[in-house]
Parts: structure tokens; C-alpha cells; sequence
């Protein structure tokens, strides 16, 4: 084990190193974003550049884009794509039945997208993004920024007739300006506590003009791999109801343990 990672960062690389297992040569792979979707990118770029791995990469935000062009992913838009066999990304939150929050990191949108037009999603995620009831992380809403306001207060509204612990929203800022996602809109984080019907709060928020997408995916994960900071690994697999416990052993590799921060 390498005695460079933090616990936290050992449980996103083991998780992410055993989701290569389900990429396989010449797939179409979805590629999340966030720190742990990055330690995926990383390791199937050492993968491409050391194994001969032959894969097209269809990237969820700019920033993951960069990254799998610079380790030597061959990067494709979706529409070039059409269709993929297996999107790998992270979650904020995920519940028993695999249900998640994303879009911690402003890019909901794309990821849902990527992941609805895929055969299978994995989410990677490390023992802390497990709850029992989805809702203490924020959830995002990506909105216009046209009347965005007036979309919130609208939100808020909506909130306090929903079975839900808080109804107040916050506009994502960076510094002293809005948050603008790659699509050019705004981000509101929901403060809710608790969500008791995700499925009923996912239909109802995008029925609210302004709002383009919300961070609830339900019935998309097919199945989570989840790591934790002494190497475990437990991969669930919602369809199957089968899961599986393994151990992941590995040794410093500079060029991988790099920019872990990205």
C-alpha cells in the first residue's frame, strides 16, 4: 500500500481501480466527474498507456475532458459516441436501493445524460457517500440564470408542502460570482436534511420553469463499488442482488499518485 494517500484518498483508488474490471477493449465508457471519478480516468489511462487498452472516452464536463486527453484517453463527444457500454462516475450520496445525489462538483447535467445513454452505470464512491436516507448532502438543481430568483423562491415554495427536513436554497458561488456550469447555467443547492420520496421530488422539481435538471438519479446506478481507506472493496450489484468483498494491494506509481487534488 502506498503510504502517500490518506485513507480517504486509498478508498477512492481502490474503488476506482476495481471499476476497471468493467471496462473492457473497445467500449465506449462514460467518464464522471469529481476527485474520485478522476482516480478512474487516471487509472484506465495507465491502463491504455501500459496495457495496450483500446477504449473511446465520452468525458461529463470539461475538466474530465482534460484530464483523460492528457492521460491518453481518445476523447469523443456523446453525440459521436450515440450509445455507451458502461459510464463509471461518483457519487455525493447513494441509499440501499442505489439511488443517488449528484452534482456536488456542477456538473449534474452531463453526467445524467452520459449515464441514461449507457447500458450499464457504476458509481465508485467511498464508505462515507453510503446513507440510509438520501438528503444531508445538498442537493443541486441546475437552473437559467434567467429569473433564477424567482425559480428559487418558486422551489422553496414547493419545498414546504414536500416531505423533506428543509426547504431553503443557496446559490453556488465562486468567490464573489455565481458558479457557471459548462452548459452556462447556475447551480442552487438544496438544503434538505432528509428526503423521504426522492423519486416524487425528482418528478415535481423538474416541472418548475427555470429548472433544467435536478441531482436525483433514480433507478440509473446499476451497481456501486465501494472502497474503504485499508484496501476493502464491496461491489454491489443491484440487479443481480449479488455482492462481493476484495482486496485491492498496490504500490506507489508516481505518474498515477500525482495531482491527487485534481
Amino acid at each position: 500500500m502506498s503510504s502517500r494517500l490518506s485513507p480517504i484518498d486509498t478508498a477512492k483508488f481502490v474503488a476506482a481501480k476495481r471499476a476497471c474490471d468493467f471496462v473492457e477493449d473497445g467500449m465506449r465508457v462514460g467518464l464522471g466527474t469529481g476527485s474520485t471519478a478522476a482516480w478512474l480516468v487516471r487509472c484506465l489511462g495507465e491502463m491504455v498507456n501500459e496495457d495496450g487498452l483500446r477504449i473511446t472516452g465520452v468525458p461529463t464536463s470539461s475538466r474530465t475532458a482534460d484530464l483523460a486527453r492528457k492521460v491518453g484517453i481518445k476523447v469523443v463527444s456523446l453525440d459521436e459516441a450515440k450509445w455507451l457500454d458502461v459510464t463509471i462516475d461518483g457519487a455525493d450520496e447513494f441509499d440501499g436501493e442505489l439511488n443517488l445525489i449528484k452534482g456536488g462538483g456542477g456538473a449534474l447535467l452531463q453526467e445524467k445524460i452520459v449515464a441514461t445513454a449507457s447500458d450499464r452505470m457504476v458509481v465508485i464512491a467511498d464508505r462515507t457517500k453510503q446513507v440510509e436516507t438520501l438528503g444531508a448532502f445538498p442537493l443541486p438543481i441546475e437552473v437559467v440564470p434567467f429569473g433564477w430568483q424567482t425559480t428559487k423562491a418558486l422551489v422553496e415554495e414547493t419545498l414546504s408542502s414536500l416531505d423533506v427536513m428543509g426547504d431553503s436554497g443557496i446559490l453556488r458561488m465562486i468567490g464573489d460570482t455565481p458558479f457557471v456550469t459548462d452548459e452556462g447555467n447556475y447551480i442552487i443547492d438544496l438544503h434538505l436534511h432528509r428526503i423521504d420520496n426522492a423519486r416524487q421530488l425528482a418528478l415535481i422539481l423538474n416541472q418548475i420553469p427555470g429548472i433544467v435538471e435536478n441531482g436525483l438519479f433514480i433507478d440509473i446506478c446499476d451497481v456501486v463499488v465501494m472502497g474503504h481507506g485499508d484496501g476493502r472493496v464491496e461491489v454491489r450489484d443491484i440487479n443481480t442482488g449479488v455482492r462481493t468483498e476484495d482486496r485491492i494491494e498496490f504500490i506507489d506509481n508516481d505518474n498515477l499518485f500525482t495531482d491527487l487534488t485534481d
